[in-house]
């Protein structure tokens, strides 16, 4: 790997002590640099959201079970936005619902925690070189396990929107996404342009997003409307 740009890489993780093990593995590996530690969901959007678009980790690991946003509701909404990014779930749980949760948020594998600094390097290069998907023995056994009694059932269930989205924004959420415009919005739901502005710019900043394009994206792929 000499000679190449350093892989960008990034942490979500709300334990401390867990950061510090993580940092300590990276450590031990080379040609790597890590673009930002987030401590929940909610600001790891915030960390890619201010980032160009060059200086954007390649692979993020991402915990689970996280306040604000959990690691799954980040994995779908930043999927969405940022597709070119590799994220690898990095958990201690190995509980079915969450493994295809993860998957079908769009994780693109399923570490433990405890694994080493060797096999966290020999993921990065599986998802980056071979699109690949990394899991634990653990993991995979399982994955295979409910792969074999599911009768593969296509239909979506929708995905969350975030608890922190009103009733009202739900309702001007879902007018957007009907292509409505703010004059629209207002006079069939009574309320005054202004109002509705307001309402539509505290949905772009919880779902962190900067358009109505985004929030068509996120809406559609998500299933929430």
């Amino acid at each position: 790997m000499e000679n190449q740009s350093p892989i960008k890489i990034a942490l979500a993780e709300d334990n401390a002590v867990n950061r510090k093990t993580f940092l300590q593995k990276i450590e031990q590996l080379k040609n790597y640099s890590l673009s930002f530690i987030a401590t929940n969901g909610n600001e790891c959007l915030e960390e890619l959201k201010g980032l160009p678009l060059h200086l954007h980790p390649q692979v993020i690991f991402m915990d689970i079970e996280m306040p604000e946003m959990d690691g799954i509701q980040t994995i779908s909404i930043a999927k969405s936005l940022y597709p070119h990014i590799h994220f690898i779930v990095l958990t201690i749980f190995d509980d079915d619902e969450k493994i295809f949760d993860a998957i079908k948020a769009g994780a693109s594998g399923y570490l433990l925690k405890h694994e080493s600094s060797a096999v966290l390097e020999e993921s990065i290069l599986n998802v980056l070189e071979y699109q690949g998907a990394p899991m634990s023995p653990g993991i995979a056994r399982k994955a295979l396990q409910l792969l074999s009694r599911a009768n593969v059932q296509s239909e979506q269930k929708p995905g969350a929107l975030p608890a922190s989205i009103t009733e009202r924004e739900k309702e001007i959420l879902q007018h957007l996404v009907s292509g409505w415009d703010a004059k629209r919005i207002a006079a069939a739901l009574d309320l005054s342009v202004l109002t509705v502005r307001k309402h539509i710019a505290n949905i772009y900043e919880k779902l962190h997003v900067n358009s109505k394009a985004q929030v068509i994206s996120l809406a559609h792929k998500n299933n929430w409307m």
